[in-house]
């Protein structure tokens, strides 16, 4: 367990220095790196980390050479992946990925082999605790901030906007009195690949957790469906 939160730890570390070392260490005038900070929180990291990461960012203490690079591949089934991690060493990440495709049933591929199905997008969902959150009311402040959509997800609201539009969506959602569960930038697919094999299931799942677990992974994208009573079937094998 410590072990993997030192990992969460560390991921939201670089994402706040990579958000200050692009726009600045003040929160107040840089979005990103506050929507950062307000998920680091979430996360119990503590407050020395954050303020040593924004350091960090705008130079102080020695910063790592982190750049943001993005990776594309393909899992079992042809399944598309998507991959942007926060490195200082391009070979020992290129490297780490192609391992954890390659024992997992997938393969590292080449730059635009993948990413054209997918659009980059502000997401934000709602916190919907109390079950009390109705469609119209979200689509209607929703769009008033400049929002392209509203999903229904698990029982919460998912909003959907351009990434230059997600601050003003984010702001009007607020002043609606809608509580920010989590906001950013994702990575959305545009196509699905259904599954319906529970074995070929596990195994896409597989290299989703394993692509996660490295270090220099920041955010892993894929464009797999799988369908509620097979994702119930995989959890009833493993109890």
């Amino acid at each position: 367990m410590d072990a993997a939160r030192g990992a969460v730890f560390t991921k939201m570390s670089r994402e706040i220095i990579v958000a200050a070392r692009m726009g600045g260490g003040d929160p107040a005038g840089n979005f990103r790196l506050r929507t950062a900070i307000e998920a680091a929180r979430k996360a119990g990291v503590p407050n020395d980390n954050i303020k040593r990461a924004i350091s960090k960012g705008v130079g102080a203490e020695g910063a790592d050479a982190l750049e943001e690079i993005q990776y594309e591949g393909y899992g079992p089934s042809g399944v598309a992946i998507l991959v942007r991690a926060f490195t200082d060493n391009r070979n020992r990440t290129a490297a780490d990925l192609r391992a954890a495709f390659g024992k997992n049933g997938g393969n590292l591929g080449e730059t635009g082999c993948v990413g054209f199905l997918f659009a980059e997008c502000g997401q934000i969902v709602l916190d919907n605790e109390d079950d009390d959150l109705t469609e119209d009311a979200v689509l209607e402040a929703a769009l008033e901030g400049g929002a392209d959509d509203v999903r229904e997800a698990g029982g919460t609201f998912e909003v959907i906007s351009k990434p230059a539009d997600l601050e003003a969506v984010q702001n009007a959602l607020t002043a609606s009195g809608f509580k920010i569960e989590s906001a950013g930038v994702v990575d959305l697919p545009s196509t699905t690949v259904r599954i319906d094999d529970p074995d070929t299931a596990r195994k896409v799942l597989r290299l989703m957790e394993r692509l996660d677990e490295l270090d220099d992974v920041q955010k892993v994208a894929a464009n797999f469906d799988v369908p509620d009573e097979v994702l119930a079937e995989i959890e009833a094998t493993m109890q």
